[in-house]
């Protein structure tokens, strides 16, 4: 991914990094400078990411974490010497028909996906504190905050909560020269498109989107990029939908 942004000197935590759209952050990232840290549950996928982002001269360390696990959080937040860039990206929605959701599957979407955000943040906090400011930057979704799927609604109120966390956060922070800001994805191409069925119902989607295809990792890192560099210093407390224009008709009839 090309790039015209420079993090040279920063150090950048993305959790949820070792495959799809967080791979693409971290790519990003590493790309334009940044020390990347590959937070993630796969410790495997996350070393080989960072071994090949190594042997391309960028600098990227990986580590095993399970971000509903807060005191592992605490830990690694605390092991830092330096934090420029907080990115969650990690998520959980294994898809779920509302009434088979039960309290596993339900604590874990919250834990993973809207929990460990503030856990994260608040071990972030003393690191931003030294350096005058830091940003945190939040993997949404279109989903839950804008639009519905069927089987992902324990997915979707993790990600409203998101949402108002972002917004409520911003604040907060903004005295202390934190920014906080997220990007709301459409439908990405990843691995973890596999959840939502098969390769027809992709290729369907993909037709239904007004740009003709689906995203990419790297519309969302590209986004991310921004929010977290000085050309958004003015820019707190928002979210930016990267969804290929999917969310802007009224109904699926517009489309056809």
């Amino acid at each position: 991914m090309a790039t015209v942004f420079d993090y040279s000197g920063q150090t950048v935590l993305v959790t949820g990094g070792a495959q799809g759209i967080g791979r693409g952050i971290v790519e990003a990232f590493a790309a334009s400078g940044a020390q990347v840290l590959i937070a993630d549950l796969r410790l495997d996928t996350a070393q080989a990411l960072a071994d090949e982002l190594n042997a391309r001269d960028l600098s990227a360390e990986a580590v095993g974490i399970d971000l509903a696990d807060r005191e592992a959080i605490s830990t690694l937040l605390a092991s830092l010497p330096r934090l420029d860039v907080l990115v969650h990206n990690a998520g959980y929605f294994p898809l779920t028909a509302f009434a088979d959701i039960t309290p596993q599957v339900l604590e874990r979407t919250l834990a993973v996906n809207l929990s460990a955000l503030f856990w994260l943040s608040q071990g972030a906090l003393p690191l931003f504190s030294r350096q005058g400011g830091g940003n945190v930057l939040v993997t949404s979704s279109v989903t839950g905050p804008r639009v519905a799927y069927p089987g992902l609604s324990h997915y979707a109120a993790s990600k409203a909560g998101v949402n108002g966390f972002i917004r409520s956060a911003a604040l907060e922070l903004a005295p202390l020269g934190v920014r906080v800001n997220g990007v709301e994805p459409g439908m990405i191409r990843t691995p973890a498109m596999d959840n939502l069925g098969d390769s027809l119902l992709s290729a369907r989607i993909a037709a239904s989107v007004p740009l003709g295809r689906l995203g990419e990792p790297q519309d969302i890192a590209g986004a991310m990029l921004f929010l977290a560099s000085e050309h958004a210093c003015y820019v707190t407390g928002q979210t930016l939908v990267v969804d290929g224009g999917a969310t802007l008709p009224e109904t699926l009839a517009a489309l056809n």
